[in-house]
């Protein structure tokens, strides 16, 4: 049989950096990463691929001939990670890691990332940047959605508004976020509350400026679904100036979550039409 081309890209480690008690940055580069190209997006996402391991895989090896040759319990899993940077010329590729103990499967590996070890990831995907003629923009999210706002805010131009309204565990999982920008950025701390009710309560309370907005929401599903209702219906934020996404949901690794995106979104999208035409 003829060898299958390689369908992924493959990083090196070169560093890595504590950011805050739950957040790790690894950075990795090498000459796999020379046919990677990002396309001005500033919530490109890449898929990391995790072999199993003591699994004899077909070389080259191929996600995609992986899962057209061997049974499914063998095929590598995939975690999806937004882009925080990518620098061509030095081929460097940041990725922020959300990271919770030895919860999951990427935070762990982040947290026991060395220099020299290899990184296998599909992509990149993506579908967002802020748009410079909106008269403002609106940015909400969780921690899986700061990498994607820390660099959209250093996309903004200098003659931008943006609200930017971020939750974390605590004040300790703050950062610093740059932009050129008139951003007014809101920490909003979670504490013992469950996964994005504070945030939703925030965003209710914000006072909208005038004008066209253009928001980014996403994050876990369950608030990512009651702000869209409240952005949808009561904020009046028509769909072609909405990026909004259930990143993860609670209970749910990857690959369920996955599973089931498609349906739940065509759920929510139902019941927002129910309610748009009553």
């Amino acid at each position: 049989m003829a060898d299958k081309p390689r369908d992924h890209h493959r990083g090196v480690v070169l560093r890595t950096e504590r950011l805050s008690p739950h957040m790790i940055r690894i950075v990795v580069g090498g000459d796999g990463l020379r046919d990677f190209a990002c396309r001005g997006l500033t919530d490109h996402y890449v898929k990391l691929v995790f072999p199993h391991e003591g699994v004899d895989y077909p070389e080259p090896f191929s996600v995609k001939h992986v899962r057209e040759t061997m049974p499914r319990e063998f095929w590598p899993r995939l975690r999806t990670y937004t882009v925080r940077a990518w620098d061509p010329d030095a081929l460097e590729l940041t990725l922020d890691f959300v990271h919770h103990g030895d919860k999951g499967l990427a935070g762990p590996w982040a947290a026991a990332a060395r220099p020299g070890d290899v990184v296998l990831m599909l992509g990149p995907g993506g579908g967002y940047a802020p748009d410079p003629e909106a008269g403002w923009h609106l940015m909400v999210g969780d921690e899986s959605a700061l990498p994607a706002i820390a660099a959209s805010l250093e996309a903004l131009p200098d003659n931008a508004l943006a609200h930017v309204l971020m939750e974390v565990d605590g004040p300790e999982d703050e950062q610093k976020l740059g932009t050129a920008a008139d951003a007014r950025i809101t920490w909003v701390y979670r504490g013992a509350r469950p996964v994005g009710q504070a945030l939703v309560e925030a965003v209710r309370a914000l006072e909208f400026p005038e004008g066209d907005v253009q928001a980014f929401v996403h994050g876990e599903a369950g608030f990512v679904k009651e702000l869209r209702r409240h952005l949808r219906l009561e904020r009046g934020i028509p769909m072609d100036r909405l990026s909004i996404s259930g990143y993860w949901r609670i209970g749910a690794d990857d690959e369920a979550w996955r599973a089931v995106k498609n349906d739940w979104n065509r759920e929510v999208e139902a019941d927002e039409a129910r309610a748009l035409a009553s």
